[in-house]
């Protein structure tokens, strides 16, 4: 039996299975995105899948229900960007800024991001399973990053609140300029930013790197006591002239 793709070529919008399926090959990320926000909360239609995204950006931003939306392929800049209670999957890689000012929901991306990600994010979760560019978790302010690969340079720069989990490396200057974010790195740190230390990992900090582990589904795979911790060493919270050397 052929799937309503194969019969309807030029349709946006289809359905397969219990999926609503948007093929922005025939349509535009506008209309994708305004047919997203003009649900509702009783709406049926809460699994969504899109093809053909082919690098384009801004795709599934600003989502404010509990819906689930699979992008099979390679999205650009500020996907799942403003994420509010959404369920984003990106199967492929993601541009600049992914998941930048999520709220609350999960964004899972099954390969590599670029710089920024996660930046300024006050909630939710953000999951990566390849590596991450520049400074990811960039301002973070509560939302929780874990990167299954490495991280680039001045990651969780400026980072206030919420976790950044690597379990590959990290690149320069990690943390620089931190306030009470909670870093968790299983592998090596090219060098510390400004301000940010490594600091002992006790059991309450195993007990939430155990959690972050557990929401990307590989708490049995990974032993929290092959992690180190960083966080502030709080000596730049308030201008002193002795640290003058440090801004």
């Amino acid at each position: 039996m052929q799937s309503s793709l194969a019969v309807a070529p030029n349709r946006a919008e289809s359905t397969l299975d219990s999926e609503r399926v948007f093929d922005l090959r025939t349509s535009t990320v506008r209309e994708l995105n305004q047919k997203l926000h003009s649900l509702n909360e009783d709406t049926n239609e809460k699994f969504w899948r899109v093809e053909n995204p082919r690098g384009r950006h801004a795709i599934a931003v600003g989502l404010d229900l509990p819906i689930s939306v699979t992008i099979n392929g390679h999205v650009g800049y500020y996907c799942a960007g403003m994420n509010k209670r959404a369920d984003v999957t990106v199967e492929g890689n993601a541009g600049v800024g992914v998941a930048e000012n999520i709220v609350s929901g999960r964004v899972h991306v099954r390969g590599d991001v670029s710089q920024s990600a996660g930046a300024t994010g006050i909630g939710g979760n953000l999951i990566i399973d390849g590596n991450a560019s520049a400074r990811c978790g960039i301002s973070m302010k509560g939302v929780n990053i874990l990167v299954k690969g490495s991280v680039g340079h001045m990651s969780a720069f400026m980072a206030q609140a919420g976790t950044l989990t690597v379990l590959g490396d990290a690149g320069e200057a990690l943390g620089d300029s931190i306030y009470e974010a909670r870093l968790y790195v299983r592998g090596s740190v090219a060098s510390l930013g400004a301000d940010c230390i490594e600091k002992e990992m006790r059991d309450e900090h195993k007990a939430q790197l155990f959690k972050e582990l557990e929401s990307a589904g590989i708490a049995g795979e990974v032993d929290v006591s092959s992690f180190r911790r960083y966080g502030s060493a709080r000596q730049l919270y308030h201008f002193h002239i002795d640290n003058i050397s440090s801004y």
